[in-house]
């Protein structure tokens, strides 16, 4: 136990800018002194870094143009805080040199292990970035590489924490802190192998980092400060009249994200409520609002939340030879998945077929039918939207699927899931 310790995360979207930059520096002097501050890339920056990734690989040309585009954006945003001193200048841009010798060279590593050591890269940035604006204001802050706290295994883009090994790096890190009335300054998303190579914990994972970190540190309370004035109802920008929900259990926070609630990262929960910690998710554009608690205990009822999930294909998988899908034939179908790290929303396993709602991002899908082609018919439903309703009532339900198609559907206690797609409108000629 290092002490009554506040953990706070800050996502792209609240440092996406200098005058972000500026505001989270304005909540961290609010702070607790010694708090443990943990940041994303700033804005799209991480979009940015996997298409330098994707040109690299394909070596169409573009890539070094695209790395100059992210430098010159993080540049202009050190002259707007009025930190582009040379000796800034230098540190910023000798973190950019990590890419730059990557790109120099042919392509030799596979895909997975190049993302990790290109896109990592945006959360150094911006803590950086942070850090000094901080001290700048006057604020006690050290900047710390997370690749020094949270050991992972070598899976890429999906790295598993060694929990031990990171233990022992957060309450080495952390009571040095203390005890010098330190804030520390770190990075959301990445982590580092045995080897020493950079490792990430799988796309939006800074919440994941910030749990791994409040637990190891025994941390008095995790705050995820976001662009929303909490853990809502549905997504406002496909919804209108949502709410927002004041309190929620563990339980039902660690459902909300499996079913793709977006404003946590769906593995940041549970390390919490081992210790029973508490987390705050709240809006970083109005500090003092009360924002959502998540935390032990029971909210006696819920209303309808809704999670929208787009860009969904189902996979249809049955047997060549006509016989049953077995035992055998799904522990060939779910290796195959977790070689090419597709990750399953939903399925189903009937007689003579498997299907699965799966993620349809890049060429996983086609990855899949080419490896389980010579003993499989693999047929694919694609531009499905995948819609989760918990706490589901006739109502909603209806309003959701109106002019929809549903294709697959699942229903478990309280929560309903559809995959469905639009009805083609016949239209009459003139």
């Amino acid at each position: 136990m290092i002490g009554n310790i506040e953990v706070h995360k800050f996502g792209g979207a609240s440092v996406k800018d200098a005058a972000g930059i500026t505001t989270v520096s304005n909540i961290i002097a609010e702070l607790p002194v010694s708090s443990l501050i943990v940041v994303s890339a700033t804005g799209k920056t991480t979009n940015a870094l996997e298409q330098v990734v994707h040109h690299y690989m394909n070596q169409t040309g573009e890539a070094n143009t695209l790395l100059s585009e992210i430098k010159k954006a993080h540049v202009t945003i050190l002259h707007e805080l009025g930190l582009a001193s040379e000796e800034v200048l230098a540190d910023v841009m000798d973190t950019f040199v990590e890419i730059d010798w990557i790109l120099e060279d042919e392509v030799q590593d596979d895909y997975d292990y190049v993302y990790d050591q290109i896109v990592s890269v945006g959360e150094l940035i911006s803590s950086k970035m942070l850090a000094y604006q901080c001290q700048k204001a006057g604020l006690p802050v050290v900047w710390v590489d997370a690749r020094g706290l949270i050991i992972t295994d070598n899976t890429y883009r999906e790295a598993k924490v060694d929990w031990q090994l990171t233990q022992g790096n957060v309450q080495r890190e952390v009571a040095v802190a203390a005890g010098q009335q330190q804030t520390l300054i770190t990075q959301g998303f990445i982590g580092s192998s045995t080897e020493n190579f950079t490792t990430t914990l799988g796309r939006e994972g800074s919440d994941y980092s910030a749990g791994i970190l409040a637990y190891c540190m025994d941390a008095a309370s995790l705050t995820i400060w976001k662009d929303v004035p909490g853990v809502l109802t549905a997504d406002p920008r496909l919804f209108d009249n949502v709410t927002k929900l004041d309190r929620l259990d563990y339980r039902e926070a660690i459902e909300m994200t499996y079913y793709g609630a977006k404003v946590i990262h769906p593995k940041t929960i549970k390390p919490l409520q081992n210790k029973n910690i508490p987390l705050y998710v709240k809006p970083f554009g109005e500090p003092q609002a009360s924002g959502t608690i998540i935390t032990s205990g029971v909210v006696a009822q819920y209303p309808p939340v809704v999670v929208i999930e787009q860009n969904q294909l189902l996979v249809h998988i049955a047997t060549r030879d006509f016989s049953f899908v077995a035992e055998q034939h799904l522990s060939e179908i779910f290796a195959t998945m977790t070689e090419l790290n597709i990750k399953v929303n939903m399925m189903r396993n009937t007689a003579i077929s498997f299907t699965a709602c799966i993620q349809d991002y890049g060429d996983k899908a086609e990855q899949l039918a080419q490896q389980l082609a010579a003993k499989y018919v693999v047929h694919m439903d694609r531009d499905l939207e995948l819609v989760t309703i918990r706490h589901f009532d006739g109502n909603t339900k209806r309003r959701l699927s109106e002019g929809k198609v549903i294709l697959f559907e699942e229903t478990i206690a309280t929560t309903i899931r559809m995959a469905m797609q639009d009805i083609p409108t016949v239209v009459r000629k003139a």
